[in-house]
């Protein structure tokens, strides 16, 4: 792998990790064009993960520390309620990734991945045009119910080309909950599965950087964090201004061009 295309495909996770776009969809349609095959590079694709997930805990580091502080105080408070809906809404996902990480890997390889990315692309952008055009009461607090609901859209999520921020903002959008609020327990409620999926990858094929020198896997972690730092911050202020429209637009159009590079 070239330096140039470490950034570039850095470039990519980093901004559609946060945008509502898919970043699996985006990576899978970065790497036909690139020509290159993350699944042979293992550290690289860690450390594009870990990146994100860097950027994700500097953006929210206030949130993050009001968690933390909430959790080590005595008795039952706001934080620890707020954490333990994170945690609530974690469950789907891990069990998605227990049982049907296999599948999803075979899908991934599979030859008719470019049709499966653009449908869940299209899907995503109907999922986003419903939350942009519904109109439900603003509630200021996520319940245990939502935080269960949007929890297990993410775990849908799981699908390549289905945005998982899009996904879950939607979702609670859908379900009545304001626009701010929805986006930071977005944002927070991936970090332990992306760190646990991390792990469990670390575990399975352990470190092996063929193909990939040092430089260029530097060169994708420096670009994905400070790229995914600038989209967290955008994605949120996009969520707060309720511009989701052209996102829906934007995945209609890509889910398209990904279905007719399959077919012609």
């Amino acid at each position: 792998m070239e330096v140039f295309e470490s950034i570039i495909l850095g470039a990519v996770q980093g901004l559609t990790e946060f945008l509502p776009v898919s970043s699996s969809g985006h990576l899978q349609l970065a790497k036909e064009l690139l020509g290159v095959e993350l699944e042979e590079n293992l550290t690289f694709d860690v450390a594009l993960h870990a990146a994100t997930v860097l950027s994700t805990i500097v953006v929210l580091w206030g949130e993050i520390w009001w968690l933390i502080k909430g959790l080590f105080s005595r008795g039952m408070n706001p934080e620890k309620s707020y954490f333990l809906k994170l945690v609530l809404s974690m469950i789907p996902i891990g069990i998605v990734g227990l049982l049907l990480k296999d599948h999803i890997d075979a899908m991934l390889a599979s030859n008719y991945i470019m049709v499966v990315v653009g449908a869940m692309l299209l899907l995503t952008a109907t999922l986003l045009a419903f939350a942009y055009y519904a109109k439900p009461r603003q509630k200021d607090t996520i319940s245990y119910r939502d935080a269960f609901i949007i929890g297990l859209s993410q775990a849908v999520a799981s699908m390549p080309g289905l945005s998982r921020s899009g996904t879950t903002i939607a979702t609670g959008l859908l379900l009545g909950n304001r626009k701010e609020i929805v986006a930071t327990f977005s944002f927070l409620m991936v970090l332990a599965p992306i760190m646990g999926q991390t792990l469990l990858d670390v575990v399975d094929g352990g470190f092996s950087i063929a193909g990939v020198s040092a430089t260029a896997l530097i060169a994708g972690f420096v670009t994905a964090f400070v790229v995914g730092c600038l989209a967290c911050r955008f994605m949120i202020n996009i969520v707060k201004r309720g511009k989701l429209i052209w996102f829906a637009i934007y995945c209609a159009v890509v889910g398209l061009i990904a279905i007719g590079s399959y077919i012609f």
